[in-house]
């Protein structure tokens, strides 16, 4: 973790309808001294969204750029799943699609995002192990504390999360 970074503590009640996925996670986050207490979110709203048993958030902002923002990994170490986080360049795409069965990137910025989008979509649509998603998570920061409680709801694709702070509903717009 980097030095200055905010450690946080989420616990995570998910109750996911699309998978049948219900389950409690203890998550321990560090939010790097550059980072935005929507970017936090967005990474736990980015593990809800995927939520499992060998899921891991790896050390984000101040970590490794050969890791990703999430990860899941089987047994032998293989990487299954591999999460990113708003406009990633190409040759970490390439190389992320290579290294994992399946690759998500979401973005969060909606003008930035999609401006992003319009002018890599062509060359990430070669990609058939990467899906691109946009989460409309206005407000989301406001649940952010040192300690969350959070229950998490997902139906139809939409996420909700509840807490002592507030609601927010995150819903995903699929562009690739």
């Amino acid at each position: 973790m980097a030095a200055g970074s905010t450690i946080c503590k989420a616990q995570l009640s998910m109750a996911d309808m699309d998978r049948h996925y219900y389950e409690t996670h203890e998550i321990t986050i560090a939010q790097h001294p550059s980072e935005t207490q929507q970017r936090l979110m967005i990474r736990l709203a980015a593990f809800a969204l995927n939520a499992a048993d060998r899921l891991t958030i790896s050390k984000g902002i101040g970590g490794e750029d050969e890791e990703p923002e999430l990860w899941e990994k089987n047994y032998g170490g293989d990487i299954e799943l591999w999460i990113d986080l708003g406009q990633v360049d190409e040759k970490r795409l390439r190389k992320a699609c290579g290294r994992a069965d399946k690759v998500i990137v979401y973005t969060y910025n909606l003008k930035s995002a999609e401006a992003w989008w319009r002018q890599n979509s062509a060359t990430y649509a070669r990609f058939k192990n990467l899906s691109v998603r946009h989460l409309h998570a206005e407000g989301i920061e406001k649940l952010c504390a040192r300690t969350m409680r959070l229950q998490c709801n997902i139906s139809d694709g939409e996420l909700t999360l509840h807490s002592e702070l507030g609601d927010v509903a995150i819903r995903q717009e699929i562009w690739q």
